[in-house]
This record gives structure tokens, sequence and C-alpha cells, in this order.
């Protein structure tokens, strides 16, 4: 961390499987980012107690969160790479923003009311503030840039709020966080059958997961929702179509593409050849991480020198910025 490049924090919820949609609509960005910025990308274990209060699984997923974006490209070494809960500075910090942030406001955050319809016998505190804890997460490191999905602005405008009464209480301390996606649209994965986008949690057999083997991948592939193809030539593709067309443009060479959207235009496409060289070339795409990951999973000493790593820069940026803050409210009293 050179301290003279801006700054960009993230964080990975420990939650489900790495999927294709989080490799394209954020991993791929984290690996561009940590050239460029100076970057604090987190595993977000207090988060997931929110919903996830059986912790029995929690030390496995970490790991694995951990391996497979490192696995993707993460360079433990350019970024500081770690979890949430090593840096106890962002306690304090939450604790300091939860007495400006308003139960109304919190109430109304769409992600507070689909959660808590989720699992009503568990609206618990911890839910209500997860904005707050985000924002404490991010404003910790006093980041610039912060790269989130469409479903994530609103927290990050409450992020703003919250520095904004803070700076105007106490004293401009934060920087005002903003989303960042170099500039291009946000890549949205769409599932393979054809409803929605790819997901952690949700129908997994229409999600391609850096995790599934060679087999399952075909299997998967071969599956998605087709049709018996177009009547008449250069006919518009159906969503669904589509998103097969989409899923190509990830994996597959461009000449590869061009050849199935002719045949298509042309009324001669066999989407039975379509998928199998979708299939193969996902297949080649997918293995090399999933076995990169496999490996690093194994190397227990590893994975505790990253965590330990990323967790000492964390706290370095943590404590200087704590001290400022402190400063700020008026809690030095020597």
């Amino acid at each position: 961390m050179d301290g003279k490049r801006e700054i960009v924090m993230s964080g990975i919820r420990p939650t489900g499987f790495l999927h294709l949609g989080n490799y394209f609509g954020a991993v791929k960005n984290y690996v561009r980012m940590q050239e460029q910025f100076d970057c604090f990308f987190m595993v977000a274990d207090w988060h997931s107690l929110t919903t996830h209060p059986d912790t029995e699984a929690l030390k496995g997923h970490v790991k694995r969160v951990l391996a497979e974006n490192i696995a993707c490209g993460l360079d433990p070494n350019k970024v500081a790479l770690y979890c949430q809960s090593h840096v106890h500075e962002t306690a304090e910090l939450y604790l300091y923003l939860n007495m400006l942030a308003y139960k109304g406001e919190l109430e109304k955050t769409v992600t507070f009311k689909d959660k808590a319809k989720q699992q009503p016998d568990n609206v618990n505190a911890g839910l209500l503030t997860y904005p707050v804890l985000q924002a404490a997460d991010i404003i910790l490191h006093r980041a610039k840039y912060v790269p989130v999905g469409k479903d994530q602005e609103q927290h990050l405008e409450m992020a703003r709020n919250f520095v904004n009464r803070f700076n105007h209480r106490y004293g401009d301390v934060f920087p005002e966080p903003f989303a960042f996606n170099f500039g291009e649209e946000l890549v949205k994965v769409p599932s393979l059958d054809g409803a929605g986008k790819m997901s952690k949690s949700e129908n997994q057999l229409a999600t391609l997961y850096l995790a599934d083997d060679d087999d399952l991948i075909r299997k998967k592939v071969m599956k998605a929702k087709t049709d018996a193809g177009p009547t008449e030539p250069n006919s518009a593709k159906p969503d669904y179509i589509e998103n097969i067309f989409l899923l190509m443009k990830l994996v597959c060479a461009e000449e590869v593409v061009a050849k199935f959207d002719a045949d298509f235009n042309a009324c001669t496409i066999r989407y039975g050849d379509l998928k199998k060289q979708l299939a193969e070339d996902m297949i080649k795409f997918i293995a090399p991480i999933r076995a990169k990951a496999a490996e690093i999973q194994q190397d227990e000493a590893y994975l505790k020198q990253v965590m330990e790593q990323g967790a000492e820069k964390a706290r370095t940026s943590a404590k200087a910025t704590m001290d400022l803050v402190r400063s700020a409210i008026g809690l030095k009293y020597y």
C-alpha cells in the first residue's frame, strides 16, 4: 500500500460458492484494480452472521472464498485480502456510526425488508444495521471507490449520508465513497434457464460455479433452454437464446460466436452443437480456476499467512483512521 494511489474497498460474503456471475461481475474487475489502486478486499464474516447464525461451516467457507479469489487472480501481495472479524477497529467505527443512523431510514432499506420477510423469526439488530456496518467497512480505509452491483447502490448512498453527517458534526475526516466499474456497464451473467441472473443460492442447476466439475458443467449447459430455432432469416433472438450467446461471448473465441450467429441468421443453427461448443469452452475457462482453488484450500499454512498479512495491512489503515475519528469526536482526553 503506497498511500499515493486512490483507495478501493469491497466485501465478499462467505456464503455459497463463487460462480460465473461473481467472476465477470466483480472478481475480474478486482484483478484489474489491484494494478492501479490501493485495494482492500474483505471477507465479510460478521455480515454473514446476520443471516447465517450457525457458524459450523463458516471456517471452511472463509477459506474457500479466499482460495477461489486468489485462484481468479487476486494477489495477496498487491492487495489487503483480509477477514472482517480480524480488524477490530471496524466494530468501534460501527458503534459511532450507529449514533448517526436512524431507525426509520434503516427500516426502509430494500435489503432489510427482503431479509426480514425471508427470516421473520430472526429480525435481529445486526440485520437492521447492516448498512451501518457496511459503511464502517468502507470508510474505515477512507475508500473513494467501491465496486458494487446495482443492488448495493442504496447501501452506498446510505454510506455517503453517514459520511456527510459525521463530517458535518465532527469535521472532515471521510471522503464520500462512490460506485466504480472502470466506466463500463456492469456485466450481468444470465442463468442457464433464461430466468434472471446466476445466483449463489437460487437455481443451482442454472448457475455455473467455479468449483463445478467438467461433467456437471456439460450437464448444466446441455440443459440450457432453447427452442426449435428461427423460421425466418435474421429474426430477433428470444431472450433465452440471447442469454446463451451472451455466455458464449464471455468464454468462446470471437469467430466461434460469429459462426453460430451467422447460422442463427440463416436459420441453420443446431443448438445441440452450440451447447456442446459452449460447454467445452466453459470447461476450458473454469477447470484451471477450480484446480488452483482446490490446491490453495489444501494449503493451510499459506491461507493462514494470507489472512495474517491481509489483517496487518487492513489494521494499519484502520488504526490511522480511528486515530483521526477519536480526535474529531473528542474522545482523546490526554
